[in-house]
């Protein structure tokens, strides 16, 4: 006998639809930045591999929005999934940061 109960689909959408729409804010910026500024502190193949990263989690972000939307909100987005999102958003926040205080200097 299993205690699983089915997701509630507004639950859900409450807490992942925001979680959900801020990756892709966040892997906008990143890839906009990474596509258009040269990072000096990164060799132009680490900002490459960088920006591939991002461009490749902004598709994975859209499919899991698409399937979240297209299942009305009955589906989450495993853990496991979301970590190396996160990951891959710190280390972009961090870059970001560098750059940005670096050409404030």
């Amino acid at each position: 006998m299993s205690n699983t109960a089915s997701p509630d689909p507004e639950m859900l959408r409450q807490l992942l639809e925001p979680l959900l729409e801020d990756f892709t804010y966040w892997f906008d910026r990143a890839q906009k930045l990474l596509a258009n500024e040269r990072i000096t502190f990164l060799t132009e193949v680490e900002q490459q591999n960088l920006l591939a990263q991002v461009e490749n989690a902004l598709k994975e972000v859209s499919a899991a929005t698409s399937l979240f939307r297209a299942t009305g909100h009955q589906i989450g987005v495993d853990m496991a999934a979301m970590k190396p999102w996160h990951k891959l958003l710190m280390e972009c926040q961090s870059v970001g940061m560098r750059y940005y205080r670096n050409q404030s200097n």
